[in-house]
Order: C-alpha cells, then sequence, then structure tokens
C-alpha cells in the first residue's frame, strides 16, 4: 500500500486497543464511562479490519485509513500513559496484557485529562464507522469531501456549536448499548416479513408496530435503524437516518420541539457542511439568546430531509411519550407534515392505545411478539448466568430452554425475568421446583417482579438494605440517575458535613443486591428498571415496599446541600461553577428537586432545617435552579 501505510500498521493498532482495554481491569467507577468507549473503539477497529479484508484499497480510501490509523494510534498511546498516572502497578511489570493488579488511585469525580480522552475516542469511533459505511457499499465520489473532513478529526467548532445548540440530547448511546445487548441473530424474523421489506422500499410509507408490555419493541427499533445504516442509511445525499427513544421517565426532555430538534440535529450531522438552512435558524436566534419555535424547527427539518434521496425515521415506544401540553399529538402533526411534503418513511412502535392507533388508520401494521426461536437465543447466551451444576447437565439446559419459551407467550421480558429468578439456586431440585411454577400471562409481570422482591428479602441483612435502598431511590427519584449519583445519594450519612468516599457502594454490588431488577446503560452511565413494568410495578406497590422513600430522600439532599463545601456560597465564574458540578455529582440533582420530595416527606427534617438557615448555602442551590446546564454562560454567572 502506498503513503508508508501498511494493513500490518492497522493491525498492531488493533491490538494496541485490546491491550488499553485490559489495563482498565477493576478501574473504578470514575473510569467507567472511557473503559466502555474503549471497548466500542476495539469493536469497531475489528469491524474495519474485516471490512478491509473484503475490498480493494485505493486512493482516498487508503489515505483514510492510514490517517485513521495514525489517529487511534495517537490517542491509544496517550490514555496508555494516563493509565500510569492514576494507577499504580502490582508486583509484575511488563506490557499491560502482562499485569496482574493495578492500584487504583480513588478520586470523586472523571478527571478533566479522561474527559478530553474520551472526546477523542468518540471522535474517532465516529470517523471509523463514516469509514466502514464507505466501504461496504457504493459510494459517491461526492460523499469524499464528507469523509475527508470527518478524517480530519470534525474540528469544525462553529458546527460542533451549532448542533449542540440546537440540542444535546442524544438517542446514539442508547441505539449502542442496545446494539451491544442484542443476541445475533434476534429479529431477523421482522427483518424478513413481507411488511417491512415493502415499507423499506417504498418511499413515504409509515410501519406500525405494536406490541404487548415486554413484547421487545425497544430491541426490535434497534434491530430496524442497524439494518436501515447497512441498507445504505447515514450518508448525505444517499440515505439519512433519525431515531428517538421515548421514555416516560425523561418527560423534560419529550416536548415537540426537543423532540424535532433532535432528529433535525441527527440528519444534519451527515452532512459534508452543515445546512444553510440549519446555520441561517442559529443567526437569527443567536444575538437575541432565544429558542427556535416549533414552526421552525419543522420548516428547517423538512429542509433538511428534502436534501437526501430517502429518509428513515424510528420512533420507538410512542405510547411513552408525554400527553402534558399535547406534545405527542404536536410532535405527530409534524411527523406527518414531514411525510407528507418530503415523503420520509415512520417506523413506530407503541402499545395498543386507542388514541394512538386511530393516528394510524392508514399506515401498515405489524405486531411484535418475542418469537419462540429469539427466547431459546435468548437463553442460550445467557445461561452461564446460573449456578454451576446447570452448565455440567446438558439436560438441564434444555429443560429450562425449553419451560421458559413455553411460558413467555410472547413477552420477551419474561425470558430475562425467569432467568434471573433461577439464579440463585442451589440445587437441580430447586431449580426444577421453580421451573414448574414459572408464572405466565400478562399478570405474570406482577408475580416474577414479586419473586425477584423475595430473592432479595432472602439475602443477609447489608445486601438487602443495599437492594431496598437502591431499588427505592431508582424509583422515587424525580428522574434518571446517573451510576455515580446515586453511589453518592447512598454513600450520604445523614448529619456528617462530608461525603466519605470510602462509604460508596460499588456498581456491581448495587446490582448484585437487587436480583436483576435494575441493569446499567453502559454508554449514558443511567442505572434504571429493567423494563417500564417494573417502574409501574413499584409506583403502584410504592407504600408496601418503600413507605420512607420520601423522608430518606429528603434526609439525604438536605444533608448533601448542607455540606462545608458550599459554604462559600454563589459561584463567579463559570469555571468555578463546573468545577463545583464536577466535584459534587449529586448537587444538581438535590438543588433542584429536594422541595419536591420534602413535600412528600411526613416530617420536616433537621438536615434541611440546617441547610435552610444557612444563606450561603441557599444561594448556592438557587443558582443551579437559576442555571440552565444545557446553555449557562459566563456571562449568566458575572
Amino acid at each position: 500500500m502506498s503513503f508508508g501505510f501498511s494493513i500490518g500498521d492497522f493491525i498492531s493498532v488493533i491490538e494496541l486497543a485490546r491491550r488499553v482495554w485490559k489495563g482498565f481491569a477493576d478501574a473504578p467507577d470514575q473510569f467507567r464511562g472511557i473503559t466502555q468507549e474503549v471497548r466500542s473503539l476495539s469493536i469497531i477497529l475489528d469491524d474495519v479490519e474485516f471490512g478491509v479484508s473484503r475490498c480493494c484499497l485505493g486512493g482516498w480510501r487508503e489515505e483514510s485509513l492510514g490517517s485513521l490509523s495514525v489517529a487511534c494510534r495517537e490517542v491509544l498511546e496517550d490514555l496508555e500513559k494516563t493509565l500510569d498516572k492514576y494507577g499504580e502497578l502490582g508486583s509484575k511489570t511488563g506490557s499491560l496484557s502482562g499485569r496482574v493488579k493495578r492500584s487504583w488511585k480513588r478520586l470523586t469525580w472523571e478527571p478533566e485529562d479522561i474527559r478530553v480522552l474520551r472526546s477523542r475516542i468518540t471522535s474517532n469511533i465516529a470517523m471509523l464507522n463514516t469509514y466502514l459505511q464507505g466501504i461496504s457499499s457504493q459510494v459517491a465520489l461526492a460523499t469524499r469531501e464528507g469523509v475527508d473532513r470527518l478524517n480530519r478529526g470534525q474540528d469544525d467548532q462553529e458546527r460542533l456549536t451549532i448542533l449542540n445548540w440546537l440540542t444535546t440530547i442524544e438517542h446514539g448511546p442508547q441505539q449502542q448499548d442496545l446494539t451491544n445487548q442484542r443476541e445475533p441473530g434476534t429479529g431477523q424474523w421482522l427483518l424478513e416479513s413481507p411488511e417491512y421489506r415493502a415499507w423499506r422500499d417504498t418511499a413515504g410509507q409509515t410501519l406500525f408496530c405494536h406490541g404487548i408490555p415486554g413484547a421487545g419493541k425497544t430491541m426490535t427499533t434497534a434491530v430496524v435503524i442497524d439494518s436501515l445504516a447497512t441498507y445504505g442509511g447515514g450518508r448525505f445525499p444517499e440515505t439519512g437516518i433519525a431515531y428517538i427513544y421515548f421514555n416516560f421517565r425523561r418527560e423534560s426532555e419529550q416536548q415537540a420541539d426537543k423532540s424535532l430538534a433532535s432528529l433535525l440535529k441527527q440528519l444534519s450531522r451527515a452532512f459534508p457542511a452543515l445546512p444553510g438552512s440549519v446555520k441561517s435558524l442559529y443567526d437569527r436566534h443567536r444575538e437575541k439568546r432565544t429558542a427556535p419555535s416549533l414552526r421552525e424547527l419543522s420548516e428547517t427539518l423538512q429542509s433538511v430531509a428534502a436534501a437526501y434521496s430517502r429518509v428513515f425515521i424510528a420512533i420507538d415506544a410512542l405510547d411513552e411519550c408525554q400527553t402534558i401540553r399535547s406534545s405527542r399529538g404536536a410532535f405527530l402533526k409534524e411527523m406527518f407534515a414531514l411525510r407528507a411534503k418530503v415523503a420520509v418513511n415512520l417506523f413506530v412502535t407503541s402499545r395498543v392505545i386507542p388514541e394512538i392507533t386511530s393516528e394510524f388508520n392508514s399506515a401498515v401494521w405489524l405486531e411484535i411478539r418475542a418469537i419462540d426461536d429469539d427466547v431459546r437465543r435468548y437463553i442460550k447466551g445467557n445461561i452461564e448466568q446460573l449456578p454451576n451444576f446447570v452448565s455440567r447437565s446438558p439436560q438441564l439446559q434444555a429443560e429450562i430452554e425449553d419451560k421458559i419459551a413455553q411460558s413467555v407467550q410472547g413477552m420477551f421480558l419474561l425470558a430475562q425475568l425467569h432467568l434471573n429468578s433461577l439464579v440463585g439456586k442451589v440445587s437441580p431440585k430447586a431449580l426444577r421446583a421453580a421451573l414448574a411454577n414459572l408464572p405466565a400471562g400478562l399478570s405474570a409481570y406482577g408475580q416474577a417482579y414479586k419473586i425477584a422482591m423475595d430473592r432479595i428479602g432472602e439475602q443477609g441483612s447489608d445486601q438487602k438494605q443495599l437492594g431496598m435502598r437502591v431499588l427505592s431511590w431508582i424509583t422515587c427519584a424525580s428522574r434518571p440517575l446517573t451510576v455515580l449519583e446515586l453511589r453518592c445519594a447512598l454513600g450520604v450519612e445523614v448529619g456528617e458535613p462530608k461525603l466519605d468516599q470510602d462509604n460508596l457502594p460499588e456498581v456491581e454490588d448495587m446490582l448484585s443486591a437487587c436480583a436483576g431488577l435494575v441493569t446499567v446503560d453502559k454508554l449514558s452511565d443511567v442505572i434504571r428498571l429493567v423494563h417500564y413494568t417494573a417502574q409501574q410495578y413499584f409506583e403502584c406497590n410504592r407504600a408496601f415496599w418503600f413507605p420512607d422513600a420520601d423522608n430518606e430522600i429528603t434526609a439525604v439532599c438536605g444533608t448533601y446541600l448542607s455540606f462545608a463545601a458550599f459554604e462559600s456560597g454563589l459561584c463567579r465564574t463559570r469555571e468555578e461553577f463546573g468545577e463545583r458540578h464536577q466535584s459534587n455529582p449529586l448537587y444538581q440533582y438535590a438543588a433542584r428537586n429536594w422541595r419536591h420530595h420534602a413535600r412528600k416527606a411526613t416530617t420536616l427534617h433537621p438536615q434541611v432545617v440546617t441547610f435552610l438557615t444557612s444563606p450561603t448555602k441557599v444561594e448556592a442551590a438557587r443558582q443551579v435552579m437559576a442555571v440552565d446546564m444545557e446553555y449557562w454562560s459566563v456571562s449568566k454567572l458575572q
């Protein structure tokens, strides 16, 4: 190959990525994000190497691969050096792969140099994804400018500023999390269905996929998005793909204007240069510091979508989109207007709710159900989590597979819950007894959650208390929490003047104590219940399971806001405010939500009184309320 580059150079970068990833073994939670991103980088490097082996490189593609190889090597080498800064090696020396143990420094938040490296890794992943798409299909030479632009590191700061001005909401991390969780081959039945193929191949069509709770609608959406990407998506001017994962716990993100802004950002990002209509929209509002109206966003979205040959928009869990201020109705109206003007293809999933289904009378309908083959793939792919006596008995494995597959009745979530319910069994007899009593039907969710809670109650006292507190916070918090926020909340000692880092539970212990009811979205680092049906179950039974939740949360928030670190009062600069926010992960939640929990608490907690009697601490908390974390600037703080 020319340019002094060979495929051997690229393979050495792949090996380096694997070594660096292994170097994060046993790293603390502050490095969870970058650990996952290094893993993602390693995976996409493997995919590119496989793609390159099947095509003939030359010209700009060869040059681009060389540039990507250099960029990846540089960031990985910088990261390799940074590892030694935050951890001391054990007794063995040598390459990262040969190091047995690393003693990590205890940190209170993710260091700045790690955040910078994360940004560089994310940029390289985006460039590699674009490159992989380019070598996997017949890409027109007109796209070369866009690829070259990405290969230069996407250093156009104005472009990034404008896209982030539209919205900071990102659905990409959830898409990647779902892709990583998916068992190979699942969802293929939908992609091969005549309804899906007719929808995909005909512009301006809507495919409405309905299903009962836990049928696998969200995972199916992820499968469709991945399939469209290989079909020819994400490149200008060929095919554009945008998507939204609605979540009823993220009410603040679900107004119609924010949803349109998210779609606009996704479609604009693929252009070689930022669309003029988006730049004009930004310029009109920049000086006045105003936000664009719904109409402006709709018109700009139509303009951007019209520049593509085909546009696909996937909307998952429409039933979870809030109806407050008619958000759902306004959003659907704009989607149908977009379809009428630009002939976009809409893929929508939802439960069967009359006010939603009436909007899709003219669409093609397809029911989503967990088919037997997909359920069995999931069980086989996760059966190693069961006790060792299961792995030694093929007959018992077959029994487990058959019994669970027969009981789920189209509800994929039940397969996960049933498998989790077998984790603690100590003998084949006990396991078979549990299999014989697996609940089935829609009512099975409540029974499955009750069984899981019984498992939590059977643990040792410390594990039981940890599991119940984790579930209480996740269920009763006003918004989804990150892993670090929840760890800090659980580590607060009521009445103490500061947070003791030695009192923070590890995320692995938190998950283990919750008997499979809690999961972590690895890229966004949000910790949540496994499904919205679990949220519904606990909300309906909150008085039984978590009668003192608001009392505890109020006491923790009051204690946190009373920490000595906030005695200095208002921050005077953007940098000082940012430092406070990074150093105190639970501060934003406590400042914004303590009133909500205090109103529901049965008593006035002394910790809240202590906080309210300190004028400087009250002013510091008010500053968090006044500052919009998406758009705050130095001028707002000075």
